[in-house]
């Protein structure tokens, strides 16, 4: 095993759980957006709490500057769970609150991506307001549209490229999402029409 150069320093169980906690939260960021990716509609909760994740880490990340992963990680898990439960009982608000934060979130990186940064906070807040118009009129749809916008923008910030194969990989993922779940939803109004038959 090769350590850092103070290894002679360093207790090599330290060391791997060192290594182990700074990418935890990339781990399971990339697990919240390959579910979000493929079953947000399909699980409305998962959406939910997915989003309260992406939220969580981004206020845990940046508004607050924490400098631990554990507490990064801490954060977003607590508020996805939060968003997931609260989705059960509260279903409508939840879910247009998540379409609200999704909409923002998605608009919001966009416009930081294709160099407008100056006006991200705008376009944040037009996504924000037509994310929860959209989950309000348009529910599967709408579910289907902003979880696959939203698993696809977390993986593609992942990607350590120029920004054209970003943009290359994004709409690619963005339409195996839409396209598998659509099939979900095809398949699920299938079955739901022949149980009243």
């Amino acid at each position: 095993m090769k350590l850092d150069e103070n290894s002679h320093e360093t207790n090599p169980l330290t060391w791997i759980t060192d290594r182990i906690q700074a990418h935890t939260t990339e781990s399971a960021a990339m697990l919240v957006a390959l579910a979000l990716l493929l079953f947000g509609r399909r699980m409305f909760w998962l959406f939910v709490g997915g989003i309260g994740f992406v939220a969580g880490t981004i206020l845990t990340g940046e508004y607050f500057k924490a400098s631990e992963e554990w507490m990064v990680l801490a954060v977003a898990l607590c508020l996805g769970l939060i968003g997931a439960v609260l989705s059960i009982f509260l279903h409508k608000i939840a879910v247009r609150l998540a379409g609200l934060l999704a909409g923002g979130y998605v608009v919001y990186m966009a416009a930081l991506e294709l160099g407008y940064s100056q006006y991200a906070w705008i376009g944040g807040v037009i996504g924000a307001a037509l994310g929860f118009f959209l989950v309000a009129v348009l529910f599967d749809w709408s579910l289907i549209v902003l979880s696959a916008l939203t698993g696809s923008m977390l993986i593609c910030q992942a990607v350590p490229h120029e920004s054209m194969i970003r943009v290359i990989l994004f709409v690619a993922l963005f339409a195996a999402g839409v396209a598998v779940q659509s099939r979900h939803l095809t398949k699920w109004r299938r079955s739901r029409q022949q149980k009243q038959d």
